[in-house]
């Protein structure tokens, strides 16, 4: 592959994994209903929590990737006509597949990021109980942007590998023409006529008569 589709793959791939980490991460670290402490029936004490700036880590790392891979590849309906059908099925499942999961992965960490922005005293809300963010959200998220980062780099090697196919297949290179000399052409001349050589006795002759 060349060095440019190389380097795509290495920044979208660790994006990839630094979301799925700091997913995972925040899904251990989100605040647990046993944590909350209630001084009274209308008062919660939330514990301090990494996991909503490991949230919006994953969140941001998953939009990075996702903005990377769409760039790099252009429209996919521009793509149709020098892709096989084979390739441009593939191209298009992994497309629609990977916007849908980024979306759902996206707002399953954005919430929960949101969600365990608690700390300290709150006010008791949602029929009178602490909320705190179910167990899954945060793993949950982090398992679909896994999945959304793998599904946009097959889309994204697909239409590289067919446009680099297509390069190599549709420009033939020229052959190289600089080792045959030209040479002078064998012909003489239309206009020139070779000389004509008169004896002297015929020439001494045709003066006098």
């Amino acid at each position: 592959m060349e060095r440019k589709v190389v380097v795509i793959c290495s920044v979208v791939g660790f994006l990839g994994l630094l979301s799925a980490a700091t997913g995972f991460g925040a899904e251990g670290t989100r605040i647990k209903s046993s944590q909350v402490e209630l001084p009274s029936p209308t008062q919660c004490i939330y514990p301090r929590s990494p996991a909503m700036a490991l949230g919006l880590t994953a969140a941001l790392s998953l939009m990075i990737a996702q903005i990377i891979i769409n760039v790099s590849t252009g429209c996919i309906c521009c793509k149709r006509s020098p892709l096989p059908s084979s390739n441009w099925t593939v191209a298009l499942i992994c497309f629609v597949v990977s916007w849908f999961t980024f979306v759902i992965a996206f707002l399953l960490l954005l919430t929960g990021a949101a969600l365990n922005d608690q700390h300290g005293e709150e006010s008791v809300y949602f029929n009178y109980y602490c909320y705190v963010v179910k167990p899954g959200v945060f793993a949950g998220g982090a398992l679909l942007s896994l999945a959304s980062v793998i599904l946009g780099l097959i889309y994204y090697i697909t239409l590289t590998s067919a446009k680099i196919a297509n390069n190599q297949w549709g420009n033939p290179s020229v052959p190289n023409q600089g080792g045959i000399a030209m040479g002078q052409p064998q012909f003489p001349p239309q206009g020139t006529q070779e000389p004509v050589f008169v004896h002297e006795d015929t020439y001494i002759r045709r003066q006098f008569t």
